[in-house]
C-alpha cells in the first residue's frame, strides 16, 4: 500500500498507530490539506516530467495474460509444426534438456487452424476472431525470449526486468519517469484478476527500490476500488481534523529534521493523494455514464466477457483521467497454464477476453487515444511445441509472442521469428530487455539513461542490457 514503509525502528508501526487512532490513510492527507501547503509538495515525485525525448506515447495499457498463453496455437503459425505432428522433436530441433520428454511428448499441431486477416493479411488463430478482426492494427513480437522456465520468476522478468523479486516494475519505472497527469489519481494502477493473484504476488507491480509512491495500486470494479482507503466509521470530522492536524505537525518537523528527504516527503504526498482519491477514484469505476453501445463493444452484460470486459474499460477510463500505466491481469494463479488440455483451456481464456480485448482496441481508436496509448498483450512465456499429457503442453520461455498495438508502432506487421516448429527465438530476437526499452522509446526515454541510484550505482529497467526494436516504429 501507498505510504506503508516505515520510517524508524519503532516497538509500534505507523500502520498500527494510524489505525489505532482511526484515522485511515486519507484522513492524514485531510490534515496536510487543512495546515495548508505543505513543504512536500516542493518535491512532489508524481508531478508531471520531462521526457528525454518526444514521446510517441503518453501512456500504457497491458493486458497480462497470466499463466503463459501458446503462442504457436494463437499468432505464431507453424505448418512444420502440422507436417511433423505426431512425430518426436528432430534432433536439430533439440538439445539434451529438450529430448528427454521428447519419446512421451511428441510434437502437437496448432489446435485451431490460422487464416490471414485484415489488408495486412497478418494471420490470427480461429481462437481469437475478434482480435482477428484487429489484425491491421497489431505489431506481432514472434521472437520473445526470457530466461526461466518457472512462472515467479517469469512473471518478474517480465515485469521487472529480473527473475529475482526487489526490482522495480515497469509501470513503477514510467510514474517515476513520466509523474501523473492527474494529481487526484495513482499514476501506476493494477487491475487483478478476482480469481486469484499471479504467481509470485504483488512484487510484479511493486516499486523495488523506488519509493512507494511508484508502486501499483489495486483497483476494482464497485462502491471500494481501493480498500481501506476510506476513515473508518463514527470517526466525526471534528475529532479528525484534531488528530491528524497533530499528526501532520510531527511529520512536518520529522521531515525538515531530515533536510526535507525525497522518499519521506513521497511518503507525506501519499497520504494526500490518498484523500484526493476518495472523491475521484469511485467516480472512475462508476459506469452509468457508458453508452449501451459502449458497454456491448466489451462483452459487458454477456456472461463470458463482462468480468474481464468492465476491466477493460476500467482501463480507458483512467487512462482518459491521466493515470499513466495500468495493466489488467487476465487468468488467476493458473490461468493459461494450459499442461493438460490446451483446447480446453485456451477456449476458456480466449473466450473470457478476446471480445473485450478488441472491444478496448475499437474504443481507444474511435476516441483517438490510441495515437498515443500503448497497448500491449502477453503472458510470461509461451507453450512448447510438443505435447504434454497428450493434450496439454509445458513452459517455453525460449521463444514466444508478445504484441503492441497504438502509439508509435506499425500495425499489420509481424516482425522475428521463431524456429521452424517453434520451440526458440530464432530471427530478430527480441529479450525481455528489448521489450523493455523499446516500451521506455516510445514513451520518451533513452532507457539507458532513465536510473535511480541505488546502493551505489545507478539502476535501470533493463539492466546492462537491451536495444530498441526500431524496425517495428511507426
Amino acid at each position: 500500500m501507498l505510504g506503508s514503509q516505515p520510517t524508524a525502528i519503532t516497538t509500534t508501526s505507523r500502520r498500527e498507530f494510524f489505525s489505532r487512532a482511526g484515522s485511515g490513510l486519507g484522513g492524514i492527507a485531510l490534515a496536510a490539506m487543512l495546515a495548508g501547503e505543505s513543504s512536500a509538495n516542493s518535491v512532489n515525485p508524481l508531478s508531471p516530467k520531462l521526457t528525454h525525448f518526444e514521446p510517441r506515447a503518453k501512456r500504457v495499457i497491458w493486458l497480462f495474460m497470466h499463466g503463459g498463453p501458446s503462442h504457436v496455437d494463437l499468432f505464431d503459425p507453424k505448418p512444420e509444426l502440422t507436417k511433423l505432428a505426431g512425430q518426436p522433436l528432430p534432433e536439430s530441433f533439440g538439445e539434451v534438456m529438450t529430448r528427454r520428454k521428447v519419446a512421451a511428448n511428441p510434437l502437437l499441431p496448432a489446435i485451431k487452424p490460422f487464416r490471414p486477416r485484415g489488408e495486412s493479411g497478418l494471420e490470427v488463430s480461429e481462437f481469437l476472431p475478434h482480435i482477428a478482426e484487429c489484425a491491421d492494427e497489431l505489431c506481432v513480437l514472434r521472437s520473445c525470449h526470457g530466461d526461466s522456465v518457472n512462472h515467479p520468476q517469469s512473471v518478474y522478468q517480465m515485469n521487472t526486468g529480473s527473475i529475482l523479486t526487489g526490482r522495480p516494475s515497469v509501470g513503477s519505472w514510467v510514474a517515476y519517469g513520466l509523474g501523473t497527469e492527474n494529481q487526484n489519481l495513482p499514476a501506476f494502477v493494477v487491475l487483478p484478476d478476482p480469481g486469484g493473484g499471479v504467481k509470485g504476488g504483488p512484487p510484479a507491480w511493486g516499486s523495488g527500490y523506488l519509493p512507494a509512491t511508484f508502486q501499483g495500486t489495486t483497483m476494482r470494479p464497485g462502491k471500494s476500488p481501493i480498500l481501506y482507503l476510506q476513515p473508518p466509521a463514527g470517526i466525526t470530522d471534528e475529532r479528525q481534523r484534531r488528530l491528524l492536524s497533530f499528526v501532520q505537525r510531527a511529520n512536518e518537523r520529522h521531515l525538515a529534521e531530515r533536510n526535507f528527504d525525497d522518499q519521506l516527503a513521497a511518503r507525506m504526498n501519499a497520504y494526500e493523494l490518498a484523500f484526493r482519491m476518495q472523491s475521484e477514484a469511485p467516480e472512475v469505476v462508476d459506469l452509468a455514464g457508458e453508452s449501451t453501445a459502449t458497454l456491448k463493444q466489451y462483452g459487458i452484460g454477456e456472461q463470458d466477457t463482462d468480468e474481464y470486459g468492465t476491466r477493460c474499460l476500467l482501463a480507458r477510463r483512467m487512462i482518459e483521467r491521466g493515470v499513466r500505466f495500468v495493466q489488467v491481469y487476465s487468468g488467476d494463479t493458473n490461468g493459461w497454464d494450459a499442461h493438460t488440455n490446451v483446447l480446453d483451456n485456451h477456449t476458456t481464456m480466449c473466450r473470457k477476453t478476446d471480445k473485450p480485448v478488441a472491444g478496448l482496441l475499437r474504443d481507444l481508436k474511435q476516441r483517438g487515444l490510441l495515437d498515443d496509448t500503448l497497448v500491449i498483450w502477453g503472458g510470461e512465456f509461451g507453450r512448447m511445441p510438443m505435447s504434454e499429457q497428450g493434450k496439454g503442453r509445458d513452459h517455453n520461455p525460449w521463444g514466444y509472442t508478445v504484441w503492441l498495438a497504438g502509439a508509435g508502432v506499425r500495425g499489420g506487421m509481424a516482425y522475428g521469428a521463431t524456429d521452424a516448429v517453434g520451440l526458440r527465438a530464432a530471427e530478430d530476437k527480441v529479450h525481455v530487455h528489448d521489450l523493455h526499452a523499446t516500451i521506455l522509446h516510445l514513451l520518451g526515454f533513452d532507457h539507458e539513461q532513465l536510473t535511480h541510484f541505488h546502493n551505489g550505482r545507478n539502476e535501470r529497467l533493463t539492466d546492462v542490457a537491451g536495444h530498441v526494436v526500431r524496425e517495428i516504429l511507426a
